[in-house]
């Protein structure tokens, strides 16, 4: 006799069975040939699904450690600032010194295939001249701004390393068997414990199979300054596979020393 699994029956099992989510990583960034910005897709970043919320875990063994993490003094955040600031007009001055010397590498190109009493050529001479009067002061704005941004960024170095010894200190000791922790709530929840890297489009995907439940994703860019964190939650339903982005919009903007 013939026997067929009723339909409710193949998708609770379907419903049980491991769940795919995909992860995009993609930030605006400026623009390095044009005004505003850019899409910059996030490659070879690990990504966690993890089971619970690893932030709370942190906030009680802190709590409970009961010296509060030493903090980041305010003078210092400002003196940062006064750095980024800085080599950002260094960059733009590099950029714009970059493009002049571009142009008259293409000009100078042109000049020598053209017959040197014709007007094209004329007109094309008179043109690398505005630019190569427009060399020498592009030079020394690259020098002079690249000289403010490493003596602010060197009046920071020695202040920067301080905290950070002093926050790396206190982790190890209020954080001490975090390990122990994490392992004794997945072991409770029973629930999966995965992680991925993003390929060159910006991508996590086939990596990130887990049992349906509730989840947070977990990753971390760091960029000159700060560091984007997420710890996003998310619940795994099972069937089509679960697609989340990671933007600036759902990041954490850190410090980082």
């Amino acid at each position: 006799m013939r026997r067929s699994i009723p339909f409710a029956l193949i998708l609770a099992a379907a419903a049980c069975g491991p769940a795919e989510v995909v992860v995009t990583m993609e930030i605006d960034v400026p623009n390095p040939d044009a005004e505003g910005t850019m899409q910059l897709a996030l490659s070879d970043i690990e990504v966690q699904l993890i089971p619970f919320d690893r932030d709370v875990v942190f906030d009680s063994m802190a709590t409970a450690y009961g010296t509060p993490e030493p903090e980041v003094p305010q003078d210092l955040i400002e003196q940062r600032a006064e750095v980024q600031a800085a080599q950002a007009e260094w960059d733009a001055a590099t950029r714009r010194w970059a493009t002049i010397r571009d142009t008259l590498q293409k000009l100078s190109g042109v000049l020598e295939t053209l017959n040197r009493g014709s007007g094209d050529y004329v007109v094309l001479f008179r043109e690398f001249n505005d630019w190569d009067s427009q060399l020498g002061a592009a030079e020394r704005a690259q020098e002079r701004t690249f000289a403010a941004f490493d003596a602010l960024q060197q009046g920071t170095i020695r202040a920067s390393d301080s905290v950070r010894v002093l926050q790396d200190n206190w982790a190890d000791d209020a954080f001490a068997g975090v390990g122990t922790v994490f392992a004794e709530k997945q072991s409770a929840l029973g629930l999966d414990w995965v992680m991925d890297t993003t390929d060159a489009s910006g991508v996590a995907r086939g990596g990130l199979m887990v049992k349906p439940g509730q989840y947070w994703i977990y990753a971390r860019y760091e960029q000159a300054y700060t560091e984007l964190y997420w710890n996003v939650p998310i619940t795994v339903e099972g069937g089509e596979p679960l697609t989340v982005s990671l933007t600036r919009s759902n990041a954490q903007e850190r410090i980082k020393l």
